[in-house]
């Protein structure tokens, strides 16, 4: 590392004001910040000095992220040679949806990281850090055979308008990947939505429906939920297997990466609605599916808790007062759970509750934080 270190600094004159490159300095730093540290201080002013930085932060959330691509992967030539009526060994599985998924990726990186390099050389701005983490979400919120064309678009959508248009990462109001998933849900819904998109190349004897959409046909629900919680079922290339999400959850939470009241509150939330819902669906909505689920269902079917781990709690988009995350958590489950019991036309209702609550999160902290003023000035004594 000494040896790339002097390397770095010897070329660095080059990029900056004065130097041969210095039109290329933002680029320059965002590779020199990606490798190393920043050794820049603050000089004025009083500040909470941290060694983590955000592509500190970032790389933290990439990690987490990690089991849940590479078992995609898996599940991908899994489900795939499933439907076929083929056996065959732990690595083809692997590699089948290796060489599914690996494009996808490359193309949601390169378009992305492409426009915000743009976009930051225009601006004669750093690099923004934030894409290191939306260009790993948005593959792993998509279908395995959704077109890379289709990637690509979605990707420049998210970016420009979702984010660099309210000024960059840190002012966008909408989740980015989110924001890639809703647009090409609505603007392509044939490739986002029914049964032949969760398969990649499925076998024509397969439905490739996944447990919602065997419920949104009054299908019996053949999945056991040992699967579903494992993650050996059709769905979004990441958005399976409930394990390693709350495995990467677990690391979140430990590192003080992500929001711990958010995740429980938007399990709690979900689930509170789901049991709600349980007890009453004999009486009032006996035909409803989705209502008549036992609540864990609920829990471990579709996005809901990748939405809930690795979506809801983005930190520019979320809630930022304590009080406020928990009202924020609660209302994306309770949310997401409406939606999807009583709109049969969608089943899966995280992508828009946590959309909804994106915009409104900045009200509830607004409400929160006059609440803590009215209290307190309730504790002051006023002299008549």
């Amino acid at each position: 590392m000494n040896g790339l270190r002097k390397f770095i600094d010897n070329i660095k004159p080059q990029f900056e004001k004065g130097g041969r490159f210095s039109y290329l300095q933002s680029t320059f730093d965002a590779f020199e910040t990606f490798l190393f540290v920043p050794n820049h201080t603050t000089r004025l002013g009083s500040h909470i000095r941290d060694y983590i930085d955000m592509k500190r932060t970032m790389s933290f959330v990439v990690i987490a992220l990690i089991p849940t691509l590479l078992f995609g992967m898996w599940n991908v030539g899994y489900q795939h040679f499933l439907s076929m009526g083929e056996s065959v060994t732990l690595w083809e599985n692997f590699w089948f949806g290796f060489v599914k998924v690996l494009p996808i990726v490359v193309v949601s990186y390169g378009v992305g990281l492409g426009i915000e390099f743009i976009f930051a050389q225009i601006r004669g701005h750093e690099v923004n850090e934030g894409f290191l983490v939306s260009g790993m979400l948005i593959p792993l919120v998509l279908p395995p055979d959704v077109p890379l064309w289709m990637v690509a678009v979605a990707t420049a959508f998210a970016v420009i308008i979702g984010k660099e248009v309210f000024g960059g990462t840190g002012m966008n109001i909408l989740n980015p990947a989110l924001t890639a998933r809703a647009f090409l849900f609505f603007a392509y819904p044939q490739d986002m939505s029914g049964d032949k998109v969760w398969i990649a190349e499925h076998g024509d004897a397969m439905s490739g429906a996944t447990p919602l959409g065997n419920l949104l046909t009054h299908q019996p629900l053949t999945t056991s939920a040992s699967d579903m919680f494992w993650g050996f079922i059709p769905g979004s290339i990441g958005e399976t297997s409930t394990f390693l999400i709350l495995l990467g959850a677990l690391f979140l939470i430990v590192t003080g990466v992500g929001s711990w009241r958010i995740i429980v509150s938007v399990f709690a939330g979900g689930f509170g609605l789901a049991a709600f819902f349980w007890a009453i669906a004999p009486y009032v909505a006996p035909d409803n599916a989705y209502m008549a689920l036992q609540p864990w269902y609920h829990l471990i079917m579709g996005g809901f808790a990748f939405g809930a781990v690795y979506m809801a709690t983005d930190p520019v988009t979320a809630a930022q007062t304590n009080r406020g995350k928990w009202i924020y958590g609660v209302l994306i489950g309770v949310m997401a759970v409406l939606i999807r019991v009583l709109n049969p036309a969608y089943p899966e209702g995280m992508m828009l509750a946590i959309l909804l609550l994106n915009v409104f999160a900045p009200l509830i902290d607004h409400y929160v934080v006059e609440g803590n003023i009215k209290k307190r000035l309730k504790r002051i004594p006023v002299k008549a």
